[in-house]
């Protein structure tokens, strides 16, 4: 309820408070931003709790690493971090959920605490019982507390299936993180993310079959985002064709663009701004390589990113 008010404030404010974004080129492999003759005036800091773009970290490290403490130390914080222990079956135990704790004391730029949320892989095929356990694992602890804000499912498929019955799975995997966290916690607010990596279909957004509240529709490098790789859209439909599908995003934050490789902090400018003229209501750019580039920190510090963010929108 809090994103709808904010996404609505947002709606009657922004022609009147926002400045005009900066003029941005992808230039191939470099980032940089326009010239500074051609190049509007930087855009004011939005005011607190109006909608804009929010800075959502991958963070695949271990309980211990100093991925997290340099997020635990942001300041803006980022408004989403996913905890992978394991690929969620390595027990979410005492260190983890300290840690968990920690983060989620973080305050965003729009005044909110952090979220944060386990990992959880599927494939669209995995038994389904494994994947409850997985959910379980974070979510039904010793203490009885929850320490975590909701579950973000990875290796998704993006396609309905037949009948739905792909779109129906992952429906039944959201209700079940919901009914879970109601049990341990009735007044806790849950959030599920599916990571397709790509657009995804709009039937997952369907209004009560929808899967996720937010959708991670890009994962890929900074030279593909800027140099082709965009597919067009977050959504496509049956029919075919790619759409930002904001229609299916009343509140500005069903969408997350994750993109690595980014060669420098100009780059990482460019990119936020990009995913957010691209519909995304979340972001994040590193410079980190693959095979896995969601296990360091970023060689720019993240408060950069979030306090850049809190100026888009």
């Amino acid at each position: 309820m809090a994103r709808a008010v904010k996404a609505l404030y947002a709606v009657l404010i922004t022609s009147l408070l926002a400045a005009p974004a900066p003029a941005v080129t992808a230039s191939a492999g470099t980032g940089d931003v326009a010239a500074a003759g051609d190049a509007a005036p930087p855009p004011r800091p939005r005011i607190a709790g109006v909608r804009g773009l929010e800075i959502a970290v991958p963070a695949y490290a271990w309980a211990g690493d100093p991925m997290l403490g340099d997020l635990v130390a942001t300041t803006p914080a980022a408004s989403v971090v996913v905890l992978n222990p394991g690929n969620g079956d390595a027990p979410f135990d005492a260190p983890w959920q300290a840690r968990a704790d920690a983060l989620r004391a973080g305050t965003t730029a729009t005044g909110e605490k952090t979220k944060v949320l386990g990992y959880d892989t599927d494939h669209g095929n995995r038994d389904i019982a494994a994947v409850k356990a997985s959910i379980d694992n974070y979510l039904k602890t010793r203490d009885g507390r929850l320490h975590v804000d909701g579950i973000f499912f990875d290796v998704v498929s993006r396609d309905c299936g037949p009948g739905n019955a792909t779109r129906d799975h992952y429906a039944q995997l959201r209700a079940y993180v919901q009914d879970t966290m109601n049990a341990a916690d009735p007044t806790a607010a849950d959030l599920v993310v599916d990571n397709p990596g790509t657009a995804i279909a709009d039937c997952y957004l369907e209004p009560g079959h929808r899967t996720a509240d937010v959708f991670v529709t890009y994962e890929d490098t900074y030279a593909a985002y800027t140099e082709g790789g965009w597919l067009g859209g977050n959504v496509f439909g049956a029919s075919g064709g790619y759409r930002p599908g904001t229609e299916l995003d009343p509140t500005g934050t069903a969408f997350w663009h994750l993109v690595h490789a980014v060669p420098d902090a100009a780059a990482m400018r460019t990119t936020l701004r990009t995913a957010f003229d691209r519909g995304a209501g979340y972001a994040y750019a590193t410079g980190t390589l693959m095979p896995n580039p969601w296990d360091e920190s970023p060689s720019w510090k993240y408060r950069s990113q979030t306090a850049y963010a809190a100026t888009v929108g």
